[in-house]
């Protein structure tokens, strides 16, 4: 068959198939499927959306990573990871569950498929290298910790802000831990006992998940866990509670117009720059910035308003759920009315329509049905704001996904190709942009049951994706008891694993270095929630200046000859004896822009503590790179020593170094005859040059006549290091 069929559609690679193959897919794509779908919910509840968002995540995303990936067994979908990714990246443009943010998670997708295909189409891969172990170990760890805490309120039933601090969320969150609602921790509890327990059952380990998922549903719907209800400003009996819903109602429509009004101002903005008014635009961009001011102020004024209706406490008057009644701040019920015995809390307030709860968190409706197709909504303005977050969202996607893939690989003798399966992340992405699907990647969980269950090819991914179509088609309805609280917890249980302190205390034994790059990446994840990408770039920056760092002082060391004939640092060994004629010196790195100071530096260093000096020796095995900057160096370095009639003799230049040396005249300058294979014949030929006033040095133990690669003179031939 054509190979450029073979590269348009890698899925061909997998046919032809036998009927034992396509039997161990389809049960590792049911097994998958089963353990998926309760996860798929949890981590869409994680990034802000509709939990049904997470099944559709699972779906189309899923089926076309397996048909363009590389990986046979990678299982391509909602993460946790990337689930917190998307709602940092959203939170702060957007309330999430709303339709504007839903249209940005369609539009942050989009971008992160283009970002990872484009990668991968240009064989541009290896630009993730970039973003070292150390600051993905400590990024993961606090995403983690993150994840763990972003879940709290869900566990304890309690409300949680959205501020530009995810810590002072939490912590505000702690200040109403008194208000925990008592069924919903029981709801908590129990489940994380009924998942633990099941797992040290081998037979029920792994669909655990979805057995407490069907069991904890089952209670909900027998003890009637959820309570929800709806009302208006105008069923609140006390007056100043409801003027502040009236109130936050008005301001909640003002900003939402003024952020209207804002994106049609920047487009305006944009055209008059192009015709270079610069008055006009100077003008529009005051109004921008004004009407900017007026919205942080209202949303800053919801969010104190908000929190205050947060903490009261409602009695409702006995009516059906399903209808709008007088409600009565707790205390304050009439003498003679009859109320429905249940305590109720304003979630939120939208649309003018306050939505208040008076028992557990479900998951509630789920729309049956396939994602239909959705265009993601095109904004400039929403292009740049999400373009540094798409970007390392793809680039964290794609670490996750091919750590993954590279130890599937590992163990099933597979060949991977890291471009093609950015490839295959970017169309998964892309079409899962028009499916109504968040960013997804390779599932650690989803990839290792693949492996397990004996998946040959990514017909499994196929396979799980229609399981999970079946769920949409026909399941839902039965989703609609199941907790909140239980979804908490399988976030819970699924990022415990990424918590990995003994793996921080390793990679600072390690390297010093590399273990604050990790600290600092955690630290700055932490701290700088819920903006993740900051601690990634931070840390990546970080990273990359201490290795310029340590670049530019490597190890110059002053050589000495050991007791078994060796050249080692007389730093180390003291006691080495060393020659008033010769100084050896040996480089232990690239020499170029960055340390040539520090380089030459040391060498006039040396010799000036050394002024009896005749020949300088450098043991160049570890130069293993010259830039411009150090074959400038080198030259310098050549003329002081030749001025001051010492002679500077290179032995171990490896091919590349002494390829510039001889393109910039430097070598024939220096002379060939100084250049050596090792320091051994080196130094046999400066002792030879030496003469007398060489005798009875230790620092050269071989003798002239030892020497076996002498050219007809009496020289030694010009010798290359590989």
């Amino acid at each position: 068959m054509n190979p450029l069929l073979y590269r348009l559609f890698p899925f061909l690679h997998w046919f032809p198939l036998n009927s034992i193959v396509l039997r161990g897919d389809l049960i590792a794509g049911i097994t998958g499927a089963l353990v998926l779908v309760p996860k798929a919910m949890a981590y869409a509840q994680l990034s802000g959306l509709p939990v049904y968002f997470g099944l559709y995540t699972a779906l189309v995303p899923a089926i076309l990573g397996a048909l363009w990936g590389s990986s046979r067994q990678l299982a391509t979908g909602p993460v946790a990871i990337i689930s917190l990714m998307t709602a940092a990246a959203l939170t702060p443009l957007a309330m999430p569950f709303s339709e504007e943010y839903i249209g940005l998670a369609l539009l942050l997708t989009l971008m992160v498929g283009v970002i990872q295909f484009s990668l991968g189409a240009f064989k541009l891969g290896a630009i993730v290298n970039f973003v070292s172990h150390p600051v993905i170990l400590g990024f993961m760890n606090a995403a983690a910790i993150i994840i763990a805490l972003s879940q709290l309120d869900l566990l304890l039933g309690i409300t949680k802000g959205r501020s530009d601090s995810f810590l002072v969320d939490i912590w505000e969150m702690f200040g109403n831990v008194s208000q925990t609602h008592l069924p919903t921790l029981a709801m908590s509890v129990f489940a994380l006992v009924l998942m633990l327990v099941l797992k040290k059952v081998k037979l029920l380990s792994k669909p655990s998940v979805l057995i407490a998922v069907v069991i904890t549903t089952l209670v909900s719907y027998a003890i009637g866990f959820a309570h929800k209800t709806s009302g208006t400003d105008a069923h609140i009996a006390d007056a100043a509670t409801r003027a502040l819903v009236a109130d936050y109602v008005v301001a909640q429509e003002r900003a939402a117009a003024l952020q209207t009004d804002i994106t049609e101002k920047g487009a305006q903005l944009r055209q008059i720059e192009k015709t270079g008014d610069a008055f006009a635009a100077t003008e529009l961009r005051y109004r921008i910035d004004m009407m900017k001011l007026e919205a942080g102020k209202l949303e800053a004024q919801n969010k104190q308003s908000l929190a205050h209706l947060r903490k009261l406490n409602f009695v409702r008057v006995d009516a059906p759920e399903t209808q709008s009644a007088m409600l009565y701040l707790d205390g304050q019920v009439p003498a003679g009315v009859a109320t429905d015995g249940n305590q109720w809390h304003i979630k939120k307030i939208e649309d003018g329509k306050m939505n208040l709860t008076g028992g557990g968190d479900v998951v509630g409706n789920i729309p049956a049905g396939l994602p239909s197709f959705r265009l993601p909504t095109l904004s400039f303005d929403a292009v740049l704001q999400l373009l540094s977050a798409a970007f390392i969202i793809a680039l964290v996607a794609f670490m996750e996904c091919i750590s993954m893939a590279k130890a599937l690989a590992a163990r099933t003798k597979q060949r991977l190709d890291p471009n093609q399966e950015l490839i295959g992340q970017g169309i998964a992405n892309m079409g899962g942009a028009f499916f109504q699907s968040y960013p997804a990647t390779g599932s650690f969980t989803g990839s290792a049951i693949n492996l397990q269950a004996g998946a040959q090819t990514g017909f499994a991914m196929v396979f799980n994706g229609l399981f999970v179509g079946l769920t949409l088609l026909f399941l839902t309805p039965y989703l609609y008891h199941l907790p909140k609280a239980t979804l908490g917890v399988i976030i819970l249980l699924a990022v415990a694993s990424l918590v990995t302190p003994a793996a921080l205390k390793h990679t600072w034994k390690a390297n010093k270095a590399d273990g604050v790059v990790a600290g600092v990446t955690f630290a700055v994840t932490l701290l700088a929630a819920p903006h993740l990408d900051k601690g990634i770039l931070i840390g990546a920056a970080l990273a990359l200046a201490l290795y310029l760092y340590r670049t530019m002082k490597p190890r110059v060391a002053q050589l000495g000859r050991y007791a078994d004939g060796t050249l080692r640092d007389v730093k180390v060994n003291p006691d080495l004896p060393t020659s008033e004629h010769v100084v050896a010196m040996r480089f232990d790195g690239q020499l170029y822009f960055a340390n040539v100071a520090y380089f030459e530096e040391t060498v006039l260093e040396t010799m000036a503590a050394h002024p009896k000096a005749k020949y300088l020796l450098v043991v160049a095995d570890g130069i293993n790179q010259l830039d411009a900057t150090g074959e400038e160096a080198l030259r310098q370095i050549y003329e002081r020593l030749h001025e001051n009639g010492v002679t500077l003799v290179f032995s171990g230049l490896k091919r590349q170094v002494l390829d510039v040396m001889r393109n910039t005249g430097l070598l024939t300058e220096i002379g060939e005859k100084h250049v050596f294979p090792n320091e051994d014949f080196a130094l046999a030929a400066i002792y030879e040059w030496l003469g007398d006033a060489g005798k009875g040095d230790l620092f050269c133990p071989v003798k002239p006549a030892d020497r076996t690669a002498a050219g007809g003179s009496g020289e030694p031939a010009l010798a290359v290091k590989a």
